[in-house]
């Protein structure tokens, strides 16, 4: 058992996806044990014994957070950390290659349709990685069920990314992306125009975003989904000092993530277009938001929520407690992950269906 242990540890320590799904069988009293052996020094006691060890196996290799001041080497490493936790993709009918002629320029999509000779609702999907990470290939496996489980045709933007990308520049390629898609929606074969928009993270900020901006215009969105979404660059609440250190998303990535995103363009840190908590809340699509327990953007993802309730919105929240930030990310290796992403997907299209009635 102590050989066994040992080895786990090792390939653990070189990060290989196939030892966190091998002590993703195990039970949660060893995972508990594998993590104190590789010495994770945070105490919390209610969060994923799985995650507690791939966060202890990070330390060990001296990898903190994400996203580092080195934004190209911080791209590759993420890169190559989705790889390494990449497992037998969800089989789709249809995944298909796109390229979007619009306004603000050509940007690239990736098309998933789980039932080609149907026509079905569409989401258009917003990838996470701090506005500065992450691509079509980093949330392929989230997208293949977030389209077979909510049963939904899915559109996942490649959109420009800071600090190259200023908000203003990003945010318009986003929007121009859902108004091609509603142009272009008989050819899609979306069911009666239903659109909504989706993302994860900085994908949620841009998908709630998105739907402040185009409130009153032909193409809004006919609902939203925000995965513990960044909806507040100015104020810090006690979620923020709580689960700063030692997991997915540090505050060292929320400084760098700000400096790059913000402080480089010369955007407020309370302007809507990069925080939209301080936007105009009224008449908005109905929302979706899921927050992430140890999570420094929890806080924020739950004020927004009571925010729009207050405001009038037809709303559903929901937190997953012993879950931490970027768990939607970590279905190829974590049975509890993806079950939570399967429930949340099949609950937001029964909550849009309801919605749509």
């Amino acid at each position: 058992m102590a050989a066994f242990n040992q080895s786990l540890q090792q390939m653990l320590e070189k990060g290989q996806g196939t030892a966190v799904r091998t002590l993703d069988k195990l039970p949660g009293f060893f995972q508990e044990n594998i993590a104190k052996a590789l010495g994770y020094p945070f105490i919390f006691p209610e969060l994923d014994p799985l995650i507690k060890c791939m966060m202890a196996a990070q330390l060990k290799q001296g990898r903190v957070g994400f996203i580092g001041s080195d934004y190209q080497k911080s791209r590759k490493q993420f890169d190559l950390q989705m790889q390494s936790i990449r497992h037998k993709p969800t089989a789709l009918k249809q995944v298909e290659d796109l390229r979007l002629p619009l306004q603000s320029g050509t940007v690239f999509a990736r098309h998933y349709h789980p039932a080609p000779h149907k026509k079905l609702p569409m989401i258009v999907f917003y990838h996470g990685g701090g506005f500065v990470v992450g691509s079509l290939d980093t949330h392929d496996e989230v997208c293949r069920l977030l389209a077979v489980h909510a049963k939904v045709q899915v559109l996942s933007i490649d959109y420009p990314l800071a600090p190259e990308a200023s908000p203003a520049q990003l945010i318009q390629s986003c929007e121009d992306a859902l108004a091609w898609v509603f142009q272009n929606s008989r050819q899609l074969k979306i069911l009666k125009s239903r659109i909504a928009v989706a993302g994860d993270s900085a994908g949620g900020n841009i998908a709630a975003v998105i739907a402040q901006r185009t409130a009153q215009k032909a193409y809004r969105p006919h609902a939203q989904l925000l995965i513990y979404p960044v909806v507040d660059f100015k104020s810090r609440h006690p979620s923020f000092f709580a689960y700063k250190d030692g997991l997915v998303l540090t505050s060292g990535d929320i400084d760098n993530v700000t400096a790059f995103y913000a402080d480089q363009h010369q955007v407020a840190l309370d302007d809507p277009l990069i925080s939209p908590t301080y936007g105009k809340l009224k008449g908005l699509a109905p929302a979706y938001i899921i927050t992430a327990g140890h999570d420094v953007l929890h806080d924020e993802g739950e004020i927004y929520s009571h925010k729009l309730r207050q405001n009038g919105v037809q709303l559903h929240y929901q937190e997953y407690p012993d879950q931490t930030h970027g768990f939607i990310n970590l279905t190829p290796v974590s049975y509890r992950a993806k079950k939570y992403s399967i429930e949340l997907y099949r609950n937001f299209r029964k909550f849009w269906d309801k919605k749509a009635a």
